[in-house]
């Protein structure tokens, strides 16, 4: 049988979605990015899953678009392909009912690299590196890119990036606000382990009205930002989750939320 290219494992309430093509750096083929948009579809529409990683097999992360895939061949339409792949990838990611979170290890490469910055936290061993390589083939960043990079690290650097597509470790990614974290390789698996399921026992879908507040106040002015906040709090106020949160502060015990 043929090893599926997305592992999937369940750990309590964690959902684990690993790119499985080691042997090219789990450079996406449209193949891979049918088993994983699958695998995301269906954690969206678990109820079990409160959170999830997605993480790389092998020695790196994520090596970006696979040229040898025959949709990336010269004379193809690139744009057909983000269109159809890469752009409903970004929206899943985006519009997933539970935190994600990417375990990076090794290169994340183009693609690789902004599949990995369209999630909410990035944690990255200390060997990780991430390079936005669009420049070296004649590219401009995709996969988000172009959106991400500058609400990360600001204009100036996100210019730079894109543009000299030097590698940046993960160490120097922290550094800069790209990422949330760096730590040793040793520590990565147990790091990312142990946020995930913090995550997963936070109130989610407060969780996730916080990602969406956050994305959609980079184009609004500040009134309309205090009216969208309005907005969510009449939804989150009345929810399971608020009151269950009220109730075990003013009790003094550990609060059991559900909402998703």
């Amino acid at each position: 049988m043929t090893e599926p290219l997305i592992l999937v494992r369940q750990s309590a309430a964690v959902r684990e979605l690993t790119l499985n093509r080691p042997t090219a750096i789990n450079s996406f083929t449209t193949a891979m990015h049918a088993e994983l948009r699958t695998a995301l579809d269906v954690a969206a529409g678990d109820s079990a899953v409160r959170c999830v990683v997605i993480s790389g097999a092998g020695r790196g992360f994520c090596a970006g678009q696979d040229l040898s895939d025959p949709s990336a061949a010269p004379g193809q339409d690139l744009g057909a392909l983000i269109r159809t792949h890469y752009a409903p990838l970004v929206a899943r990611i985006r519009s997933m009912p539970v935190p994600v979170i990417a375990s990076v290890h090794g290169v994340a490469a183009g693609a690789g690299a902004n599949l990995a910055l369209c999630c909410d936290l990035v944690v990255a061993a200390r060997s990780a590196s991430f390079i936005q390589a669009f420049s070296k083939i004649g590219l401009v960043p995709d996969t988000g890119g172009t959106w991400l990079l500058p609400r990360l690290v600001g204009s100036a650097r996100a210019m730079g990036l894109a543009l000299l597509g030097d590698r940046i470790p993960g160490e120097q990614a922290a550094q800069m606000g790209m990422i949330w974290q760096c730590v040793d390789d040793d520590a990565l698996a147990g790091t990312v382990a142990a946020l995930a399921a913090r995550l997963a026992a936070m109130p989610t879908r407060a969780l996730v009205a916080t990602r969406h507040a956050m994305a959609i106040a980079q184009g609004l002015d500040v009134r309309a930002a205090l009216d969208a906040e309005a907005t969510l709090q009449t939804a989150l106020g009345g929810a399971h989750d608020y009151l269950e949160g009220v109730d075990a502060f003013r009790s003094k015990r550990a609060p059991q939320f559900s909402d998703r």
